[in-house]
Order: structure tokens, then C-alpha cells, then sequence
């Protein structure tokens, strides 16, 4: 298992990345519990803080990645919960692809290698084979506020970058989430929740080629206008 260590601020932000690989170690739930609760001092619309979690691990997890397999492998059509809107063109897409290229490099996985680029796929809705699984939901009763994703944002960002603090890994998920009724039954997943993003969560591996990519940011003056300041 990983040792707990604290970071500064700066050095979270700017160290935390991606993990797409994990080390089988449980993870425990102490730990867990400590990281949520750091999270949720995240911003809120008017404090309505309108995010829950499903924390999963052992055999509902199991059965959550066999079953979008098995939809996946079958070819059963998406079923996201939260809207997806149109693919990403222009600049988006293009940072979507040098990612891409970075991570498909970094495992050896060649372009017409279609077993290989299948398999990195199908890691996406085992959840990275990753010990926990986080599922962030939101309250129906405000499924017509746009405020509310943007919540959710702020407290995934948060959650990501508490458990960064204490040497655990993680990385956004919305592949393991795309065939929701897998993940509604086996998390038991109430009716009045929005299926929204999941969360790994673990203890990187090291090894894993993946692990090692960072991806790129815009600088400071492509990303923001400065207005009424001087020079």
C-alpha cells in the first residue's frame, strides 16, 4: 500500500496527473471518507451542493466492469446519463487526439494495431481495473439547472487533487459510466440520482507506461483576457 503524504497547494496542482494504471492494494475507506470530506468544502451554486457518491470496490465493482464488457463487446448503443453534446472539432479535438497519440505511444500501441487500441478502450469501462470506483451523481430535481454540472465539476476537481495529496491516484471516467443501467443496478443507484462521471481511484503503478504522460496545457494568454489593467 502507498504511505499517506501531504503536499503543498502548488505542488498538487501541478504534480497530479492521470493515473491509468493501479496497483491491486486496497484502498482504505477511512482514507477515503477523509478525501470526500476535503472535497466537498468545493464551491457550491447558493451552497446547494447538489453532488452524492456511490463508493464501490470488490465484487459490486467486478460486476459493474464485466457487465459494460459484455454490452460493449455486444455492441449495445450507449446509454449515458448526463448529456454528451456534439463530438469535439477544431482545437478540442485536436488536444483530444495529442493525448491520444501520447498514451497509445507511451503503451506501444500502434496505429493499426486494433486488438491493442480495443483493449485500451474496454480499460476505460472496467474503470482501469483500478480497486475503487467512485460514481458522482446529482439530485433530479435539479436536472434543468445548469449551475448544478458546473458544481459537480468543482467538487470532482477537488476530490481528484485531495486524493493526489495523499498519494492516491485517480483519473475521470466517463467510459465507465456509458452503459448506466449496468451501473445503476449494481451500485443500486436510487431513481431520484443522476448518473453523472466516475471516478478510479487507487494506488498508481509505477510500471505502467501510462502513468508516466502528462498532458499538455494552454499557456496563460492563449486561455484569459486581462481588461482595465495597465500595459
Amino acid at each position: 500500500m502507498g504511505e499517506t503524504r501531504r503536499m503543498q497547494y502548488d505542488d498538487v496542482v501541478r504534480g497530479r496527473r492521470s493515473i491509468r494504471g493501479y496497483k491491486p492494494d486496497p484502498v482504505p475507506r477511512e482514507l477515503i471518507e477523509e478525501i470526500l470530506e476535503l472535497a466537498m468544502r468545493a464551491p457550491s451554486s447558493m451552497n446547494s451542493q447538489p453532488w452524492n457518491f456511490t463508493v464501490l470496490t470488490g465484487e459490486p465493482l467486478d460486476r459493474i466492469r464485466a457487465g459494460n464488457t459484455e454490452r460493449n463487446l455486444a455492441g449495445v448503443p450507449h446509454s449515458r446519463e448526463f448529456r454528451t453534446g456534439q463530438p469535439f472539432a477544431g482545437p478540442h479535438r485536436e488536444r483530444q487526439i495529442t493525448v491520444a497519440k501520447q498514451l497509445f505511444s507511451a503503451m506501444g500501441i500502434a496505429r493499426d494495431d486494433q486488438a491493442k487500441r480495443q483493449d485500451w478502450v474496454l480499460r476505460g469501462f472496467r474503470q482501469f481495473d483500478a480497486p475503487v470506483c467512485i460514481i458522482i451523481t446529482y439530485d433530479r430535481a435539479l436536472s434543468d439547472s445548469d449551475d448544478t454540472p458546473f458544481d459537480c465539476g468543482a467538487v470532482t476537481n477537488a476530490l481528484v487533487n485531495a486524493a493526489w495529496s495523499r498519494g492516491l491516484g485517480a483519473v475521470i471516467n466517463s467510459q465507465g459510466i456509458m452503459q448506466s443501467p449496468v451501473v445503476r443496478e449494481h451500485a443500486g443507484i436510487a431513481d431520484d440520482q443522476v448518473i453523472m462521471k466516475a471516478i478510479a481511484l487507487g494506488w498508481p503503478d509505477d510500471e505502467f507506461p501510462a502513468n508516466a504522460v502528462v498532458s499538455e496545457r494552454k499557456p496563460v494568454h492563449e486561455a484569459a483576457r486581462f481588461v482595465g489593467f495597465d500595459g
